[in-house]
């Protein structure tokens, strides 16, 4: 795999990970009715998700990267079930709440990922962690009270559903960091893959839905996975801290595409939204100078 363990180098390269990223939502928005199709999203998804991976690994380490899959264990499988779920939710999320709050959610996950890493693996969380993730508490509960309406608070629940699958894969990695990760994820795909199938055929529906869906569904796919190769290769030379905050272009560019005229959408988040994800900044500001005193570096591949 391609190093950068240069940080001047590295920054923009995740920038540009976290902007790939931040262009799903409005990928989703522009989609020809999303929420009637939600098992062929997942399934289309899922499985260009699957061959994008494999196909990395494959140029990566050659035709024995097959044996990648025999060393996942549980951890592999716990974490790539609570992606794939992770991946579920979204599109649940997204097309029943605004983007913003999706976004939002899933700014929570460091907070979930400390919560449940003290849980099961008796990481113990300082009171500095406590007091930032009392903060995010308070933005969630804000933007909970503003989704009065059934389907907005259906979509908020989803969204922190997907939030605790990612930290669920994030403390599966903490679990056994030995679990190779990019065969993880491509578990996930492949988990989003068949339980997609699954509810397809119970539900007797089509697996493609029209071919402008299905594309928009492959480039759902394929910027979750380049996003996640850019991302894995300046992840090592940037510490924990800067990382939190440079994924935050995930969440600002994939509220400013939907607001964004230009793009067609013009989705302007409410006051609760705005003021919850306020709270929710702070918090991740002040968890990540709490990460800046312990220079750790962490790597995804």
């Amino acid at each position: 795999m391609i190093e950068l363990k240069n940080p001047k180098i590295a920054v923009p390269v995740v920038l540009f990970a976290g902007i790939l990223w931040s262009f799903g939502p409005l990928v989703v928005r522009h989609m020809d009715a999303p929420n009637q199709v939600p098992w062929q999203y997942i399934f289309g998804r899922g499985l260009t998700i699957f061959i994008i991976l494999n196909l990395y690994l494959y140029f990566e380490e050659g035709i024995k990267f097959w044996k990648n899959y025999l060393k996942i264990g549980s951890s592999g499988i716990i974490g790539g079930t609570g992606l794939g779920i992770a991946m579920i939710s979204f599109i649940y999320s997204i097309t029943n709440t605004t983007a913003a709050i999706t976004l939002l959610c899933l700014a929570a996950m460091p907070f979930f990922t400390a919560l449940l890493a003290f849980i099961f693996l008796k990481e113990q969380i300082s009171v500095n962690v406590w007091i930032s993730i009392i903060i995010a508490t308070v933005g969630i509960i804000i933007m909970a009270l503003g989704n009065n309406e059934e389907n907005s608070l259906v979509g908020f629940i989803f969204g922190i559903t997907s939030s605790v699958g990612f930290s669920v894969f994030s403390v599966t990695l903490r679990w056994r960091k030995e679990t190779p990760k990019f065969t993880t994820v491509a578990f996930a795909g492949l988990f989003c893959f068949i339980f997609a199938t699954i509810m397809i055929l119970i539900k007797e529906q089509a697996f493609f839905s029209s071919s402008y869906n299905s594309s928009l569904f492959s480039l759902h796919g394929t910027l979750v996975c380049s996003g996640l190769i850019l991302y894995s290769i300046g992840s090592k030379a940037i510490p924990a801290a800067e990382l939190t905050l440079l994924s935050l272009t995930e969440v600002i560019g994939g509220i400013f595409w939907v607001w964004l005229p230009l793009f067609g959408i013009n989705e302007v988040p409410d006051t609760n939204t705005v003021i919850g994800g306020f709270f929710l900044f702070i918090s991740l500001f002040y968890y990540s100078l709490i990460m800046r005193w312990n220079k750790r570096y962490i790597g995804l591949n």
